[in-house]
């Protein structure tokens, strides 16, 4: 069974269709659509006594349960039995409700030695489809099988699954990275965006949009081919990103659409909910309770941070250590904004493929501009590199982190702006086991001594592409040599890792490390390919010396 695609409502004819009127047009002011309500949406009273009880040592079990009646038959039973204590509330959940199992896979045996190997059986094991989910349950259908990262991430997550896709095309599963693509497609078609993962409690936000990469995977040395082809979801994504910028003043915000002071247009990380997430409701009500803080405005920033994928980091943190003080929705991030310019020539170029002059010229204006407001903005000439911006304050934020990689990734940055950011990076960010997310120890894990996959690819590809080639091959170095000794160690592939003190696990944050692991298996794969010699030393005292680092 195939899931047929939603019709774009009229509301975005503009901006989905070719043309001059399209390009001359400013991008309409969209809504957020109605969508299947979550869990404590659903269970109203009952979803709050379980998660305020904290009967599961992770809120996301119960948020992903699957009920075994209506809400409504559930809600009345329960108001029925009023079960009160923790260990009544168990005992009902158990009678009404399914709980789910973690996406396991199995550890590496004698017989699988060769991480490659390894790494080639897990995406069986992680592949998934939902065509038709349990009713009542969270879970989104999808038309195309999937891949999920592992553990308590049981469903698809939208920037995940970029990084996972470069290993399935090295690891020869193109048809599952086109499958995902068409998911994507789907949901953007769908839901008017690309949801956090594909549960109808992430419908409210979105992640850093990377949607336009996926499809220029697809398009090998061709990519504009396949912008042109998915053109009407490249620009409607657009539009939920742009949502409110007809509207925007200088100094004033709508959505995620930031007004500059100098009249330009950059963007923010946002959620269009300001409750606390199905998902971790205990902690995000007990933070609100401790901190003092007005609990609506709390959660939404909590939220906001979730939607950038960097849940959390000190790049939120007013005073950069006390996750009380986050204030993601006043922070105009480096990472989102490059994406963005990103997607503006994505778009132009499906554009010019489509010989849509009209509109081709006007998003390479929105690029060109939105370029522009980064350079003022988000550079920082003082310390040589791109920092993320406080609007309150009216000043950027002066703490580097590994987001300052992406102007080269996205190739925003000047060729003397990158040599400057790789020079910063290789004295403050490059470490035994890789690139640390920020040089800060906080206890988040978007902080040290935590490296994450993507931010490794993110770094490589960057450097690459602005000719620093020995410093891109000692960062894939560094980080396939910590990650193949604990693969050596604990036959896993983890979500994250130490890469100062190397050889282990990392840690922080809400919920223990989890194993899979979606995104290092596809940057893994992808690195050994690149550099099969350095993939293959026994030491990282044989990878490129900083020192022999130049540019």
């Amino acid at each position: 069974m195939r899931i047929a695609r939603a019709t774009v409502g009229p509301a975005l004819a503009l901006v989905l269709i070719g043309g001059a009127a399209a390009a001359a047009q400013p991008l309409p002011a969209t809504h957020p659509r109605t969508y299947p309500s979550p869990p404590q949406e659903l269970f109203d009273g009952l979803f709050i006594a379980v998660q305020s009880a904290g009967i599961y040592p992770d809120s996301k079990l119960f948020a992903d349960a699957v009920p075994q009646a209506a809400p409504a038959q559930i809600l009345a039973q329960y108001r029925e039995q009023r079960p009160d204590s923790a260990a009544a509330l168990r005992t009902f959940i158990a009678s009404h409700f399914s709980l789910p199992g973690e996406a396991a896979t199995v550890p590496a045996t004698s017989a699988t030695p060769d991480i490659a190997t390894h790494i080639d059986g897990l995406w069986p094991q992680l592949t998934r489809t939902s065509v038709n989910p349990p009713r009542w349950s969270s879970l989104l259908p999808l038309p195309e099988s999937y891949v999920v990262p592992g553990g308590r991430f049981r469903e698809i997550y939208y920037w995940d699954s970029y990084f996972t896709m470069l290993g399935l095309i090295e690891s020869g599963r193109e048809d599952l990275a086109r499958s995902m693509v068409e998911d994507f497609a789907f949901l953007i078609d769908t839901y008017g965006h690309v949801p956090n993962g594909t549960r109808t409690y992430y419908l409210s936000r979105s992640q850093p949009p990377f949607f336009f990469l996926m499809v220029g995977l697809l398009g090998g040395a061709d990519p504009a081919a396949t912008y042109a082809r998915f053109l009407p979801q490249l620009r409607l994504e657009y539009a939920f990103w742009m949502r409110g910028a007809a509207e925007v003043h200088r100094g004033g915000t709508r959505a995620r659409v930031v007004g500059m002071p100098d009249g330009s247009i950059l963007n923010r990380y946002w959620d269009d909910s300001d409750t606390p997430r199905d998902e971790s409701y205990r902690e995000d009500t007990e933070l609100a309770r401790k901190s003092g803080r007005p609990a609506r405005r709390l959660y939404r920033d909590i939220r906001a941070a979730a939607e950038s994928g960097w849940d959390f980091s000190s790049r939120w943190l007013a005073d950069s250590r006390t996750l009380a003080t986050i204030e993601t929705t006043d922070i105009v991030p480096i990472d989102l904004n490059s994406l963005l310019y990103g997607l503006e020539q994505a778009i132009r170029a499906g554009c010019e493929r489509g010989r849509d002059n009209a509109c081709a010229s006007e998003f390479a204006r929105r690029a060109a501009q939105r370029q522009a407001a980064i350079d003022r903005y988000l550079w920082d000439e003082g310390s040589g590199v791109y920092l993320d911006y406080q609007r309150r304050a009216g000043a950027r934020v002066p703490h580097l982190s590994a987001a300052a990689l992406y102007p080269l990734f996205l190739a925003v940055a000047s060729a003397q702006q990158g040599k400057s950011v790789a020079t910063a990076v290789k004295s403050q960010l490059l470490r035994g086991g890789g690139i640390v997310t920020t040089p800060l120890a906080t206890g988040q894990q978007w902080d040290a001594p935590n490296g994450w996959a993507p931010l490794q690819w993110i770094a490589v590809s960057g450097f690459r592409s602005y000719g620093e080639t020995r410093l891109a091959e000692s960062v894939a170095c560094r980080w396939m040599l910590n990650v193949e000794r604990v693969y050596r160690r604990s036959g896993k592939l983890v979500e994250k890792y130490d890469v100062i003190a190397t050889d282990r696990e990392g840690g922080g944050g809400e919920y223990p490390t989890q194993d899979g692991f979606g995104w290092t298996n596809g940057v893994m794969r992808k690195l050994m390919a690149m550099y099969p010699t350095d993939a293959a030393l026994a030491s990282v005292d044989q990878c490129p010396k900083p020192q022999d680092v130049t540019s």
